[in-house]
């Protein structure tokens, strides 16, 4: 059975260790530090069947991100959860409005976390 893959984009290298300590052994899991290299990876071959996505970053913040991501035939279908510490009504309204399917904050509950990403991946 091929392993869902699982684009984390975060400017924080210590939250992609997390992360990926947390999900290599059930998927595959790609990072990216910047919106940039997030775009290209999810525009690759392999697009990925989520993205946990971080708001606050330099450059390209995270509702830039999901913004073109859902612009793109190529990428739209994509589902992302936010993960990021701004947890403000305001942000998960705007992240609602740009196609984001959920939103957590930081630093996330385990368990919570994979509960999300199983409902999404199954749904999709």
């Amino acid at each position: 059975m091929n392993k869902k893959s699982i684009l984390v984009v975060d400017d924080a290298a210590e939250n992609i260790d997390v992360l990926v300590g947390l999900l290599k052994d059930k998927y595959t899991v790609r990072a990216a530090r910047n919106g940039q290299v997030a775009l290209k990876i999810a525009q690759s071959e392999k697009v990925p069947d989520l993205v946990l996505l971080d708001i606050v970053m330099p450059g390209m913040d995270g509702f830039e991100v999901c913004r073109q991501l859902k612009e793109n035939p190529s990428t739209a279908m994509i589902p992302v959860v936010f993960l990021s510490g701004e947890i403000g009504e305001e942000e998960r309204i705007q992240g609602r409005k740009l196609g984001a399917i959920d939103y957590l904050t930081k630093p996330v509950e385990p368990t919570l976390l994979l509960s999300v990403m199983n409902t999404v991946l199954d749904e999709k």
